[in-house]
Order: C-alpha cells, then structure tokens, then sequence
C-alpha cells in the first residue's frame, strides 16, 4: 500500500512540475520577445550617472543653480552636487587644500591665471565665459545719486569693497586709484589696469577710515542695503541677485582690467567629458544663455 501511495504521490509530483514547465513556458512565450526587447532597449539607452562638483564665483550663484536645474531636466544623467560659491581667490586656497572639483569658473583672469599657474585646472579647456560691469550702488531707501568716482574722491562717502579674495573689490580699487587725489594707492605704485587691485592701502586718501571690505560681493551689498556704508561697488550682475541696492553710476571701463569669468576643467577632474560637455552647452545652448542674461550676465 505504501508502495502504491508513493508511486502516486511521485506521478502527481511529475505531473506538476511538468504542469508548471508548461505555463512557465507559456509566461515566457507569451512576453518573451517584449522583455527582450525591453531588456535590449535598456542595454541601448543606460546611461552612466555622474554627478559634477562646481566651484564658482559667488556673484554666478543664482544663475548657475537655474541653469544646472534646466540642464539635469534635459541631460536626467547628469546631476549636480552642492555648488561651492566663494570668492575666486578662495576657491583657488580650497583647491589647493585639496578639495575636489570638476569646474573652475572665477570671476577674473588673474585669479585662473593662478589657477593654470598651480596645476589646478587643465589649460586647454580654459575660455573665458562671460563680461560683466562694474557699478556703485546706494541702498533702495537712499536718495543719493549719479555718483561718480571723482565724486568719491571729495570723502564725503562711506563705502564698502570686496576685499582681496574678491574680484569685484580688485576692480573697484583699479579704479579707485585713477581718481585726483588717489582713493587707493597700491603697494608697487600702479594705478588702473596697471594694478592687481590686492595689495595697497587707504591710508593717506580722502576714502582713509571709511571704507568697509567684505569677504564676497553678497556682504558688500548688504552694507550699502543696511545704510552702513553710503555706497558700494559691485556687479552689475550682484543688483539683479541681491536686490535691495540700487546703481547710481557705472564705473567707466578704462579704469579697471576687462571683467571677465574664465571657466576651465579641473585637472584633477574625474568626470572630464561630462565637465566640458556641460561648460559647452551653458556657453552655447539658447536656453542657458536666456538664463545669464536676466541675472546680468553677458557671454564673454
């Protein structure tokens, strides 16, 4: 008897396991083509993810955050991590600490010479990327006007300026030393384009005790918003960004060093191809260039 229950209960097992061939056969019938070509069709179009690590000016904070939203929208392959905005000179201390990133884009040439200089970023794919102006700013609520840097020159106004590590504060004393009398007075003797705008003084100019320097462009407008200062000088570019100032002059460009914002791959970069693919396409795509411009920016 337990010989006949085992020879049933081994046909039913067989039955079964045949039973479940067959419409595992069939499931596989029935979608096999679809799965393969669906298990093709994502061979074809996986994409390896890569996320790049930004190290830009502080004044291309607002543009650049829109610009990499629309660029992740058209490219989902590509994602950003967290931008670091600084001044240029310290983005170039960070990298030479060690800190990683994929671009460098600095808010003036000398600062990327520095950065070529160093090894920090690969040179042939630098370019310069956008101009920009050089305004002086009252706050909203001030009725100062139509200020000029000869107007500076009487020290009848407070101010503030970037300091050294701020591009914006290099040009602002450029040009702060073509006035008569000086308002700034570098350490070699240059004045204008001639200068680096760095390493100089106050002291001994009719500015002397009243000017105010801030550590990015985002302090020296807010001085001029708070009524800490009477005037500022910033981007033009920085009024779009922070709000709460108003121009009341743009700096004649004779009296400063071309405003420009070199971009380049950094050296070090492990994601090099998508870096220049990105700077290529923020350079040339329509969409992008919409973007910088309704924050003040103009394609170099």
């Amino acid at each position: 008897m337990r010989k006949g229950m085992k020879a049933a209960l081994a046909v039913a097992c067989a039955c079964a396991v045949a039973v479940s061939a067959l419409l595992a056969g069939c499931s596989s019938n029935e979608g096999g083509s679809p799965q393969a070509s669906q298990s093709q069709e994502g061979a074809a179009t996986t994409v390896e993810e890569v996320q790049l690590q930004i190290f830009a000016a502080n004044s291309l904070s607002k543009a650049m955050e829109e610009v990499q939203d629309l660029y992740h929208q058209q490219n989902p392959s590509v994602s950003f991590a967290d931008t670091q905005y600084e001044g240029s000179g310290t983005l170039n201390e960070m990298l030479g600490a060690g800190s990683y990133a994929d671009i460098l884009i600095t808010a003036s040439k000398g600062t990327m010479d520095t950065a070529v200089e160093k090894g920090y970023v690969d040179e042939a794919t630098r370019f310069d990327m956008f101009t920009n102006e050089l305004v002086i700013v009252a706050g909203e609520s001030s009725d100062i006007k139509d200020v000029t840097l000869e107007d500076l020159a009487s020290g009848g106004y407070t101010l503030a300026v970037g300091d050294a590590n701020v591009p914006a504060g290099n040009y602002a004393k450029q040009s702060l030393s073509t006035t008569d009398p000086q308002c700034w007075i570098s350490a070699d003797g240059t004045a204008g384009k001639d200068c680096s705008g760095t390493d100089g003084t106050f002291d001994g100019t009719p500015l002397q005790g009243k000017v105010t320097e801030g550590s990015s462009v985002g302090n020296v407008c807010s001085y001029a918003n708070s009524g800490d200062v009477d005037l500022a000088m910033v981007y033009s570019s920085d009024v779009y960004r922070f709000g709460g100032v108003k121009i009341v002059s743009v700096v004649p460009d004779d009296t400063h060093k071309s405003i420009l914002y070199p971009a380049a791959v950094c050296a070090d970069s492990e994601h090099a191809d998508a870096a220049e693919q990105f700077l290529n396409w923020a350079f040339t795509s329509e969409d992008a260039i919409k973007i910088w411009q309704e924050w003040g920016f103009e394609l170099a």
